[in-house]
């Protein structure tokens, strides 16, 4: 889903600091993109295939809010989480561009880079895709329908796709919390974009938080 750490280590050794971050963030913004867009002009929601039998699915799903299918009180919810993600973008892009002057570790460049470009990628769908896109209930969306998209500016569905249910049981009969009811692990349905920022945020929380505490 993001580089390779050793694509990354071999990168690094012919380009700037800058360029490596540039190639990081088109390079997740363009599969990102490429797999929602093909997702939308080939599925209908709740449609799916299974890549790895009941253990990797491509299932089409879409949300209002936040990552992983989470939601964000309406439409007024909507465009303040619209609103918040491009501000954020903003400071992070600007953080970015002193790093690349900084002598930091490529590892900590990159994981911004990761969280930069996902939450690009996430904007990207909230921004644009109400506009460019028919709704995918009950039928394959056309792109640039002539009646015009769902959704206005700022009030598109983010697409989902990846869902990894690699414990799909039931709770014991016997057990204090929801006896015998379904337990999946990992039950959200996410996408590359939501993939990169979790990514670049855990790359920082295991490796980088002494760097972070430093360039902050």
């Amino acid at each position: 889903m993001v580089p390779s750490f050793s694509v990354i280590k071999i990168l690094s050794k012919n380009m700037s600091k800058g360029r490596l971050s540039i190639l990081v963030i088109l390079l997740v913004l363009f599969v990102d993109q490429a797999l929602k867009i093909w997702i939308k002009t080939h599925m209908m929601i709740g449609q799916e295939y299974h890549i790895a039998g009941n253990w990797f699915i491509i299932h089409f799903t879409e949300n209002n809010g936040m990552a992983f299918g989470l939601d964000f009180f309406g439409k007024i919810g909507k465009y303040l989480l619209s609103i918040f993600r491009i501000i954020a973008s903003i400071f992070i892009a600007y953080y970015l561009t002193k790093l690349v002057k900084k002598e930091v570790k490529i590892g900590f460049l990159i994981a911004v880079s990761l969280i930069f470009a996902g939450a690009v990628g996430n904007i990207i769908d909230s921004a644009f895709y109400g506009m460019i896109f028919e709704h995918s209930n009950y039928q394959v969306a056309t792109f640039l329908p002539q009646t015009g998209g769902y959704g206005s500016f700022l009030q598109g569905r983010g697409v989902d796709m990846l869902y990894f249910p690699v414990i799909n049981t039931h709770w014991p009969a016997w057990s204090p919390f929801r006896p015998s009811e379904q337990f999946i692990f990992f039950r959200p349905v996410f996408n590359i974009a939501d993939a990169s920022i979790s990514t670049g945020m855990l790359m920082i929380i295991l490796f980088f938080r002494k760097t972070l505490q430093k360039e902050l």
